[in-house]
């Protein structure tokens, strides 16, 4: 057995898993979701700025006392995106290894999506033609597969936070901004998703904070329960009507709608719409939820690496920020 941590530094929210790792298994001992927008303004600058860097550093010190608390072996922390698609990214993930001890890996949108086909499969197969839907701040990765694996897969720009710096900008959003939003979304799928994954698809699986968010929001719940969003089916009827009230009113009335996480508002729009779109676009009438996503793959991932060594800071420990 290996008790390990995984860290999402996504591009809206830092995530933690601590977990006891035994036969491919895994055993939550601790979860916990931040919304840091460490992507806050890289869509447009290509850099990560000091103020969201600050505000997942604050994080992270947290995360690395209830690791040492737990005595936590070895911990991987992910960058996705936002890391990914700006400059001082790689920098950052080095800052990140010597000031906290983690060991760090910088994902492609092939990494990602074995990660999170991974963590979706950790406990439970898939039928075939099953699309994992796997919606982040700053791009959405799709993956297909089934009983014998990831078949097709592809990570595309398409995010809450993304496509809200770039459409949304009224509060409310206005109708026009919304329907260049869905448009966008609609003409990427198009472009980038083969028709015979399209033809194929009978079914899908929705992960991360937006789509769980959602599923929350559907249920009516006034205290988030992972216990119940997760199997929860979201039907497309569903995906329109909770895109319709979320769209309708100022971000200020948004932040009270509970369970959804306040720091989520600003950008849960945009998410609604890309999620409403994919269903669309594949022709099913729903997606089901899932709790189990990438962060579940890392933790395995964290298992598998070796024993950690002291050493020299990594290369641009010092350059990031």
């Amino acid at each position: 057995m290996a008790r390990v941590a995984a860290v999402d530094l996504g591009t809206n929210s830092t995530r933690l898993l601590a977990a006891d790792i035994s036969d491919g298994r895994i055993r939550d001992l601790e979860r916990q979701t931040h919304v840091t927008r460490l992507g806050e303004g890289v869509d447009g600058r290509r850099r990560l700025l000091p103020l969201p860097i600050a505000r997942v550093r604050n994080v992270l010190s947290d995360y690395r006392r209830i690791a040492e608390t737990l005595g936590v072996e070895r911990t991987l922390a992910i960058g996705t995106s936002a890391v990914h698609d700006a400059e001082n990214g790689e920098a950052f993930l080095g800052e990140i290894e010597w000031s906290y001890g983690f060991s760090t890996r910088l994902l492609s949108g092939h990494d990602e999506a074995l990660l999170t086909f991974r963590g979706v499969t950790a406990d439970r197969a898939l039928d075939a033609g099953t699309v994992i839907v796997d919606l982040g701040g700053g791009s959405t990765e799709l993956v297909a597969g089934g009983p014998d694996g990831v078949r097709w897969h592809d990570s595309l720009d398409i995010g809450s936070v993304r496509l809200t710096e770039r459409f949304l900008h009224s509060d409310p959003p206005a109708e026009n901004e919304l329907g260049a939003c869905a448009a966008a979304v609609r003409a990427l799928l198009a472009e980038r998703v083969p028709d015979h994954v399209r033809g194929s698809a009978t079914s899908a699986i929705g992960v991360a904070g937006t789509i769980t968010s959602i599923a929350a929001l559907d249920l009516g719940l006034d205290e988030y329960d992972r216990d119940r969003v997760h199997g929860h089916v979201l039907t497309l009827e569903s995906l329109r009507r909770q895109l319709d009230r979320l769209a309708s009113v100022p971000v200020d009335e948004r932040r009270t709608f509970r369970p959804l996480d306040p720091e989520r508002a600003p950008v849960i729009v945009a998410g609604a719409a890309i999620v409403r779109e994919i269903v669309d676009f594949f022709g099913l009438d729903g997606l089901e939820v899932s709790e189990r996503d990438i962060l579940d793959g890392a933790a395995l991932a964290a298992a598998e690496l070796p024993e950690p060594e002291e050493g020299a800071a990594p290369s641009g420990a010092y350059t990031c920020c």
